[in-house]
């Protein structure tokens, strides 16, 4: 009997975790509020939502006809963004999944980080994302600094908006309580309690504030072609920057805009031109 590779296994085990994950994305994405008041748009979203477990349930025995589904449900998906001008986290969610189902891994990492703009706790979601970016052809490192900073702010980095911002609800209100003590009670331990509550707000605020600015500045793309050529500069009469092309997947920051052309930078700060029609900007 063959045996199978610890890769392989662990790839196998990736892709189950990441099935178990489109389900869950599919059965539980309702478009809410004002999004379901357009007849139109709620017809369309059902529409795509029975065509997406349809293709679901088929894809093990009947591929072809799956992948078909799939491409019917997407179209519904993306008229609701389009033309329906809506833009919701678990629509996104779908979207990405779909992509990553027909193997277009430049598309489902695009719209996987789209929906994270909406849903940034969903924890499918987050390891939909980390599992499509393991399957893609480049493998960029970050950068040192990046790396440095992700270890000594590992709380800023690992913990998740929705736990900081109740980390600082929590000492802001305790910084208020040992406040309104310390105008009564002048020991040494409500100084401490005083002190550290108010540090660790300031962190923790600082943090927030850090995030919002950064998502305000940045703006992050994938490359959503087979692979694009990386240039020195604007057109396609400079030198390649790069002996390999860049693939699906691969994730820049934009620098500028110039005519059809980016100027992006990777994550391991490398910087390139590419053509504007083989990228996609995430926001």
């Amino acid at each position: 009997m063959k045996r199978l590779s610890i890769h392989k296994i662990s790839k196998k085990v990736g892709q189950f975790l990441i099935i178990i994950g489109i389900f869950a994305g599919s059965f539980s994405s309702p478009l809410l509020g004002a999004d379901a008041a357009n007849p139109d748009v709620k017809t369309l979203y059902h529409q795509g939502i029975k065509l997406f477990r349809d293709a679901n349930t088929i894809a093990a025995t009947d591929s072809l006809k799956a992948q078909a589904l799939y491409q019917k449900a997407l179209m519904r998906f993306e008229r609701i963004v389009k033309e329906g001008n809506i833009h919701n986290g678990k629509l996104y969610y779908d979207i990405g999944n779909i992509y990553f189902r027909t193997e277009d891994i430049g598309r489902a990492i695009l719209n996987y980080r789209r929906a994270r703009l909406f849903i940034p706790n969903d924890q499918n979601l987050q390891q939909n994302l980390d599992f499509a970016r393991a399957n893609r052809i480049d493998h960029i490192e970050e950068k040192q600094k990046t790396r440095i900073l992700k270890t000594l702010f590992f709380w800023h980095y690992d913990l998740s908006t929705r736990t900081r911002v109740f980390i600082f609800s929590s000492f802001f209100m305790l910084l208020w309580i040992f406040a309104t003590i310390r105008i009564f009670s002048r020991r040494t331990f409500t100084a401490w309690c005083l002190a550290v509550t108010a540090v660790l707000s300031l962190l923790f605020a600082g943090s927030l504030m850090t995030e919002h600015i950064v998502q305000q500045k940045e703006r992050p793309g994938v490359v959503i072609t087979p692979e694009v050529i990386a240039r020195k500069g604007n057109s396609k009469t400079y030198e390649q920057s790069f002996k390999e092309p860049l693939h699906a997947g691969t994730e820049f920051t934009l620098i500028e805009k110039r005519g059809d052309w980016y100027h992006i930078e990777l994550m391991d700060s490398r910087k390139c031109w590419v053509a504007r029609r083989g990228v996609e900007l995430v926001r």
